[in-house]
């Protein structure tokens, strides 16, 4: 009988990667800032950034003293954008739906239950929604997260639900959804329509919809969001104006990936 991959994990390499995490919300941080957040004896810590920092993956600022990540880290992430077919033929669409509706547009993933940003386009605005490219945000608070949920596995999805059950749905906003009855309600709701709408529910202000991206099985492998201000981005504007388009240009995309 084949041992669980767990029973492989080398803790060096998982607490070096704890580390590299550490750095999702915060450009800069300090050794003992580390060493609270990762759970480590400082000397552990320092040891994990002298190596990491030897590869490029970290430096140390001369004039904060402080570490943040390197430009390895960078080159990782474009070797992974140019081999991936998903972003390859997922940026053209992001840039038309952001040149049409002048709003925020972003592809998402589903990574360890929270919606992960893996690109994003921007428009020409005073106002707008902010980039949140390479950013994790909780799958229940936002629309990509919420269609992604709706669409994925049962295994995942169950895996969801017993964590909502198991304890209190943090509120991002007065909107958010922190009933778990209504929030799997609000899911099975999603799945059926097809598309997911965050009403100010992850950012006061902010309204966005989310449509699926099926790939060559049929199982979903992405979303595709539109998303800005309320006082532009309004209920009506979603269903009459944005979804529709949103919905087409998605058909469009899920269809290239499974001829590809």
């Amino acid at each position: 009988m084949n041992k669980p991959k767990s029973d492989y994990v080398i803790q060096t390499v998982q607490n070096a990667l704890r580390l590299l995490e550490a750095f999702h919300d915060t450009p800069e941080l300090g050794v003992s800032e580390l060493a609270r957040r990762l759970d480590l004896h400082k000397n552990n810590v320092f040891r994990l950034l002298a190596t990491l920092e030897l590869n490029g993956y970290i430096e140390q600022s001369d004039a904060t003293e402080r570490y943040r990540l390197g430009a390895r880290c960078l080159e990782l992430g474009r070797t992974f954008a140019a081999g991936s077919r998903l972003l390859d033929r997922a940026r053209p669409v992001l840039e038309q739906l952001c040149a049409e509706f002048t709003e925020s547009a972003h592809l998402g993933v589903l990574q360890d239950l929270e919606v992960v940003h893996l690109d994003g386009e921007l428009p020409q605005q005073l106002v707008l929604a902010s980039s949140r490219l390479g950013k994790r945000l909780p799958a229940h608070a936002t629309a990509l997260g919420k269609v992604l949920l709706g669409h994925s596995a049962d295994a995942q999805r169950a895996e969801f639900v017993a964590r909502l059950q198991s304890g209190p749905i943090a509120s991002r906003t007065p909107a958010t959804i922190t009933d778990a009855d209504k929030f799997i309600e609000h899911l099975h709701s999603v799945r059926s329509r097809g598309f997911a709408l965050d009403l100010e529910e992850c950012e006061e202000g902010l309204c966005c919809a989310a449509v699926p991206v099926f790939g060559a099985d049929g199982a979903c492998v992405a979303a595709l969001s539109v998303s800005g201000p309320a006082s532009r981005v309004t209920p009506d504007r979603l269903h009459r104006e944005i979804l529709p388009v949103l919905t087409e240009r998605v058909e469009q995309l899920s269809a290239q990936l499974g001829n590809a």
